[in-house]
């Protein structure tokens, strides 16, 4: 029996090892993939004609306010008026009727001093990958800008390179880590399922369509 729980502590520990290694590297690649890409003021991040706002609602589940959403949504309203972008998608979740995030986003940026005539809804930008694709092949766009976190711009600019889409990413004001703490986990999970969506599971938006126009003009 001693033998038995020996081997089993041992096999425990050796995946526990194994794990790990696999998460930190997979979070390790996509930051290196992404380390001079990602900029934190206006100024010194390339022009491109259009931004994707990456998918926040102002509310969690729960009720409370995603700390999240206003600082993503202030990066990008910055970089419109910086000039630095002509237009932005603004990409997330609608599932359902009740929760639709492009319409939350495309609002705010409104009164933030967007014009809505330059502002797109994605509304089938159910995950980053999504995202980023659809970007490209649904609303045309090769060179784009990233607006989001940096951990969540670091995944997505690793995405965009895999999808062949030359991508920068601005980032969005932190949130304290003990504020989000769920968040931060959930990521590094994401960075593995991100390598492995494009290195083994070849994933594929869950929708496309037909092709979108961008106001960049």
């Amino acid at each position: 029996m001693k033998i038995l729980l020996r081997r089993w502590r041992l096999l425990s520990a050796t995946c526990a090892v194994l794990l790990s290694a696999v998460v930190f590297g997979c979070e390790w690649w996509i930051r290196s993939v992404a380390e001079k890409r990602c900029f934190d003021e206006v100024s010194l991040i390339p022009e491109a004609p259009a931004a994707v706002v990456l998918g926040t609602s102002p509310r969690l589940a729960d009720g409370r306010a995603n700390l999240f959403f206003l600082p993503r949504l202030e990066a990008a309203a910055a970089l419109f008026k910086a000039g630095r972008v002509r237009a932005l998608i603004v990409s997330g979740d609608n599932g359902t009727r009740e929760y639709d995030e492009p319409t939350e986003m495309k609002r705010m940026l409104v009164q933030m001093g967007v014009p809505e005539s330059k502002i797109v809804c994605d509304h089938a930008g159910f995950r980053t990958l999504d995202s980023i694709v659809r970007a490209r092949e649904v609303f045309g766009q090769s060179r784009f800008i990233v607006v989001s976190q940096r951990f969540h711009n670091e995944r997505a600019i690793y995405l965009a390179q895999a999808a062949g889409v030359e991508a920068w990413g601005f980032n969005a004001r932190e949130v304290p880590v003990a504020l989000s703490l769920k968040t931060f986990l959930r990521e590094k999970l994401a960075c593995v399922k991100a390598v492995l969506d494009v290195r083994v599971l070849r994933t594929r938006p869950k929708f496309l369509g037909a092709r979108v126009p961008v106001p960049v003009d």
